[in-house]
């Protein structure tokens, strides 16, 4: 998707979601509701398309965040909240310059510097969407450490919603799970025993858990890269 055309798909989004006669969460209009699941979709995936190494990402991080919190009794409506929550987190992403998100070599401090401000930018761009207030969320702290050494505030511990811990988990995992420019799909022994090393530090030690108890239980590693 070119830039003007994502331009395009936010702003008819942000329109939407602001009218006052389309009512998403009470499910009393279905075209409305699959409108607004296919722009966030269509969102998504021009994010995603700017880095080559990263192709339906932000998809599996939100089947990931669901599998977690469903684990952890949320209601439907709750579910598809976090669902859209998972879609957008990198929608800050789209004011990054190509040339760095795919830069093959490491990063400099100051390119690493200009990624870190996706957080804010896809905060700013989603926190007026006034019927699904809690949608900025992910985009703004998804990058947070339950220790406070993440960004861009350095929240701490029970301070970081809880949906975000949920997508911090599901992001890191999917991270570790796909291939990148200077790897492919990590083993899944090394995936879980790097999540055990961030409990507490990086992750929230019981959605972590939860995260663990899911890859136990996927003995043939299906839940990977493609395989949603």
């Amino acid at each position: 998707m070119t830039t003007i055309s994502t331009v395009v798909v936010i702003y008819l989004l942000y329109f939407t979601l602001q009218n006052p006669d389309i009512v998403i969460l009470q499910e009393k209009n279905k075209k409305e509701e699959l409108l607004i699941k296919q722009m966030i979709h269509a969102l998504a995936d021009s994010v995603d398309a700017k880095d080559h190494y990263t192709s339906g990402h932000s998809t599996r991080v939100a089947e990931y965040a669901v599998m977690i919190a469903k684990r952890l009794g949320y209601d439907k409506d709750h579910l598809r909240e976090l669902f859209y929550m998972g879609l957008l987190h990198d929608v800050g992403k789209i004011s990054v310059p190509d040339e760095i998100i795919n830069k093959q070599g490491k990063l400099t401090s100051t390119e690493y510097d200009i990624v870190k401000t996706h957080t804010v930018v896809g905060g700013q761009m989603l926190e007026k969407i006034s019927t699904l207030p809690q949608l900025f969320l992910g985009a703004m702290y998804h990058h947070e450490k339950f220790d406070g050494k993440g960004y861009p505030e350095g929240l701490v511990g029970d301070n970081i919603p809880t949906d975000v811990r949920i997508l911090s988990v599901a992001d890191s995992y999917d991270a570790m799970a796909s291939s990148r420019s200077y790897r492919g799909v990590l083993p899944q022994a090394v995936i879980r025993a790097e999540l055990l090393k961030g409990k507490g530090t990086q992750f929230d030690p019981v959605i972590a858990d939860i995260m663990i108890e899911i890859i136990d239980e996927d003995v043939n590693f299906e839940l990977k890269e493609k395989n949603i």
